[in-house]
């Protein structure tokens, strides 16, 4: 196992999860040649899940009586 450390700074928080999610990129691209990477930070999962999802979630509203007259 090789093992690479990254310390950036000077990134904003929408940098950073560029930069984690073309990491994520990478690593996909590289499994079909046999490498196995881990990647590892803070709020990764978060990070990954939000930026490969595909349009909005649908938000189940709570149905009260504003949303019956409004919509």
């Amino acid at each position: 196992m090789k093992t690479v450390t990254i310390n950036v700074t000077g990134a904003s928080q929408n940098q950073w999860s560029t930069f984690l999610l073309e990491l994520n990129l990478m690593k996909k691209a590289w499994r079909s040649y046999g490498v196995s990477a881990e990647l590892k930070a803070k709020s990764l999962n978060k990070i990954i899940t939000q930026g490969t999802s595909i349009g909005e979630k649908k938000v189940k509203r709570k149905k009260n009586h504003i949303t019956k007259i409004f919509g």
